[in-house]
């Protein structure tokens, strides 16, 4: 049977289902006047028409305003801005779930980059062997953060759900149901969610998708790849932050902490019991039948009456478990045995952790404690430390801090933080005596800076009386400077006799954390890209120098502003020279809705994650590795984009641009995330406080995207203005690497529009500074076209440039209701006597406006 091509299928089941079920939404009357509907798309076409015709949105709004509601006042025109924030609110969520539906139709789940694809392309080129051998050893991990960038509450995105499912069934009745309820459901929280808040938001995701779709994905593996062996090797690990990430959150408690270990153990002891209980009604047969209703009233006394405490263990229920499988296959002709194998899968995966609580706190909030810690020890007059402590050379202090043994108590400490940083690493004891190891196991060091960042924490750990230390110190790596100098850092790591000890108790094993997000705030796109695709060379090899296995844990983010765009691309073009064990990566906000909300979706990009390192390491060991060669062009590509970069950020307007014309100050009044939007409480804005995700944010509020293109199209246009040209297009043809990169950075331009802000030319103030940032875009545009041989950005992914042009002719109304807020905000505030009433309620539209322009563009921070 004929396939449609892809953007076919996105035409017939997303396009078209959009535009029938949006009429019906437009017609419903949420509000006392019921002509919003009508007037939005008017509005929208004025928008499109007015920009077409270089009009400011000021003029657009004033033009809408006098042609549809003559004489109207001011309130009125402020309440119709607001009625259509909530129509396109809810416009964009629609889209969402009609994409969801068709998520299984539009993508081929069994296609490339699909566990089906990788074993029929072993079993073709005879590779079956190396491809178990592979999967025996290879991990992905996905770890959940509580990063805001996803701004529906709870009761909207059960709605979504919902819609989802009534859109994928055609359920007309349904539909419009569930449109009349997201009409009248509000979409915006009166208070700021604390840590558990958005850990039980995120447990949803671990509940209701990631434990089907992980056991499937690994049963799938364990049938027809492993012919029915069991798979030991723990192929997919969840990861966690939300209560256990400190890093410039003072809202993480050690209370805060131990509640979300317990729902998380609680969490999958209720899957493991509903699991049981579906069973009994299957394992109806002698001998079994008592195991089966045994081990179902432990879980449930567990979930539901423990207090706390845990009626049977992890050994005890697989063994349980191990001996019903027996009986099944030796006296019951193995009936059910699949349905009991599955279960044994999840429970291998997940144990009673579910996700590996990590814990992460700031190298300069260590460098405080640490201080705290020291000078504690000399008031005692105890010989812990010398007197000269402070004065001495790092390898000095690191000498001192490998031989260190206490057992520190937190209450001697007055300093909140001090206190807290000692509880926690008594918590991580605590969590792995009730959920086991993998409850808390990894500590990061957010901002690593030296060596000695990675012994004071290894030296807290010993202080609290933990001898054989369980637990993974994991520097993170952000800076373009601290990137470069990673390998020599781990070096004195590995050379350390204390710490070389607790790595052999790690199995050799050496995770290290790199930061796309605050690399490309602090050294533009392609340099930090690069310097983490050249650390991660050179902290292999030296790695490998002392027989440590590295494994790599890349700080990712939604947008390839943070590491995000097409990131299967990024591990399955990574050479032999990158050790590639595991994948681990942070999923965030609207890209676990997006690329993980819904089983069909997670399934799809948790498998494409498993080919990537499939491919890689299987499949195509050798082409993907870069000659010297091109490692010098992508040097000097990086080199010259990086001072292109590095001016533009030294610019005397760069900061004061991001303060006045942007939305960066309005992030922290939306009550999305616990944690603030800077890491210091300082009254100006310093840039290196400045968190990398409201950076970005703000540049995609603008539609400008600085973060995804700057620098690229200088870089490209040197080679081409010194007849060098070819040494890049050779470049983009041969390495997956550069082609991904560059692919990333057209899906940033894509979702620029410049339109909505050339009114900024004419600034007095600001006009020259953005002037240069939309010369580097037509710059950059202009030359990836080229390279590409394209003629319009993302032409090589029509559905998802399909997708991106939707969203964003949805969201264009809310653009420009907010430009036009922020320049109402500006002139006000020029008045004489400003009226602060109505500031009040501009400042309100702007902050309003964030949600939809982030939600419609799913990776948009």
């Amino acid at each position: 049977m004929y396939t449609h091509p892809k953007i076919e299928r996105f035409n017939e089941e997303v396009l078209s289902k959009y535009h029938m079920y949006n009429s019906v939404f437009i017609t419903l009357p949420f509000d006392s006047i019921d002509n919003t509907g009508v007037l939005l798309p008017l509005f929208t076409d004025g928008c499109e028409s007015g920009f077409k015709k270089q009009e400011t949105p000021k003029e657009i709004v004033n033009f809408f305003t006098q042609k549809y509601m003559q004489g109207a006042s001011e309130t009125d025109k402020i309440d119709l801005m607001f009625r259509f924030i909530q129509y396109i609110e809810r416009q964009i969520v629609l889209f969402d779930a009609i994409e969801d539906a068709a998520f299984p139709i539009v993508n081929n789940m069994e296609g490339r980059g699909s566990l089906r694809d990788i074993k029929e392309k072993a079993g073709a080129k005879d590779r079956e062997a190396e491809l178990i051998e592979f999967l025996e050893n290879f991990n992905v991990r996905t770890v959940l953060t509580a990063h805001p960038t996803q701004f529906y509450p709870g009761p909207v995105l059960g709605i979504i759900n919902d819609l989802t499912d009534a859109i994928r069934k055609n359920n007309l009745l349904d539909i419009k149901q569930l449109l009349a309820q997201l009409g009248k459901t509000p979409f915006i929280q009166n208070e700021k969610p604390n840590p558990f808040d958005e850990a039980v938001s995120l447990i949803w995701y671990l509940e209701n998708v990631f434990y089907e779709t992980s056991g499937e994905i690994v049963h799938y593996l364990q049938k027809n790849i492993f012919r029915g062996s069991s798979i030991q090797n723990q192929l997919i690990k969840l990861g966690f932050w939300p209560g256990g990430d400190r890093d410039g959150n003072p809202f993480v408690t050690t209370e805060i902490t131990l509640k979300v270990a317990d729902r998380l153990r609680n969490s999958i002891l209720k899957c493991y019991y509903l699991e049981m209980r579906n069973l009994k009604r299957k394992l109806t047969f002698f001998e079994v039948d008592v195991l089966v209703a045994e081990l179902e009233n432990k879980l449930y006394r567990s979930v539901y009456y423990s207090q706390g405490e845990i009626y049977i263990t992890l050994d005890e229920f697989k063994s349980q478990l191990n001996k019903i499988k027996t009986i099944l296959i030796e006296r019951n002709q193995s009936l059910y045995l699949d349905e009991v194998e599955a279960l044994l899968i999840k429970v291998n995966l997940f144990g009673f952790h579910f996700a590996s609580l990590d814990i992460r706190q700031n190298s300069k909030i260590h460098d405080a404690v640490f201080k705290d810690v020291v000078d504690f020890y000399l008031k005692s007059n105890s010989n812990v430390f010398p007197n000269d402590y402070f004065e001495l050379s790092e390898n000095k202090k690191i000498e001192i801090l490998s031989n260190l043994k206490g057992n520190l108590d937190s209450n001697v400490f007055e300093n909140e933080i001090t206190k807290s940083t000692i509880e926690s690493i008594q918590t991580i004891k605590y969590i792995q005596k009730n959920n086991g190891e993998f409850g808390a196991n990894r500590y990061i060091i957010s901002n690593n800076e030296s060596a000695l960042n990675v012994m004071e924490t290894f030296a807290l750990f010993k202080l609290n009386n933990w001898e054989n230390l369980s637990v993974d110190i994991i520097p993170l790596f952000e800076s373009v400077d601290d990137l470069q100098s990673a390998h020599l850092i781990m070096e004195k790591l590995y050379t350390n006799p204390a710490y070389a000890e607790h790595l052999t108790n790690r199995n050799n094993k050496q995770t290290i954390m790199l930061g796309f997000s605050d690399g490309t705030k602090d050294g533009g796109y392609l340099m930090a890209n690069w310097s983490i695709y050249k650390a991660k060379e050179e902290l292999t090899a030296m790695s490998r120098k002392y027989g440590i296995k590295a494994i790599f844990f890349d700080g990712r983010g939604g947008p390839p502003a943070r590491g995000g765009g097409k990131t299967h691309k990024f591990y399955a073009s990574l050479g032999p020279k990158i050790e590639n064990n595991e994948i681990q990566v942070t999923v965030q906000g609207q890209t676990i809705s997006s690329n993980f909300g819904t089983l069909d979706s997670c399934r799809y990009n948790l498998e494409n994650l498993l080919s990537a390192g499939a491919t890689n390491q299987v499949f195509n060991k050798v082409k993907n590795e870069l000659s010297e060669k091109e490692k010098g062009i992508l040097d000097q590509l990086a080199e010259l984009g990086y001072q292109k970069y590095l001016n533009f950020k030294n610019h005397p307007k760069f900061i004061p641009y991001l303060e006045q014309m942007s939305t960066l100050k309005y992030y922290a009044k939306t009550n999305i995330g616990s944690r603030p939007s800077k890491r210091s409480k300082s009254a100006t804005l310093d840039f290196a406080d400045l968190r990398a995700i409201p950076f970005v944010g703000s540049w995609s509020q603008l539609k400008q995207n600085v973060p995804g293109f700057f620098g690229v199209g200088s870089a490209l246009k040197h080679f081409e203005d010194n007849d060098q040209w070819d040494k890049v297009q050779n470049l983009y043809n041969n390495s997956l690497f550069f082609r991904t990169l560059l692919e990333n950075s057209m899906m940033s331009l894509a979702k620029s529009f410049f339109p909505l802000t050339a009114y900024m030319k004419k600034d007095p103030e600001f006009g020259s500074f953005w002037q240069i940032i939309y010369d580097e875009f037509l710059e950059t545009k202009r030359l990836l076209l080229k390279i590409a041989g394209h003629k319009e950005l993302m032409e090589n992914y029509p559905d998802g440039k399909a997708s991106i042009d939707i969203r964003e002719r949805i969201v264009l109304p809310l653009l420009t209701i907010q430009q036009y807020a922020l320049l109402k905000i500006s002139e006000l505030n020029k008045e004489e006597n400003p009226n602060l009433d109505l500031i009040k309620t501009y400042e309100k539209i702007v902050t309003r406006s964030l949600f939809g322009n982030t939600n419609a563009s799913r990776n948009s921070a």
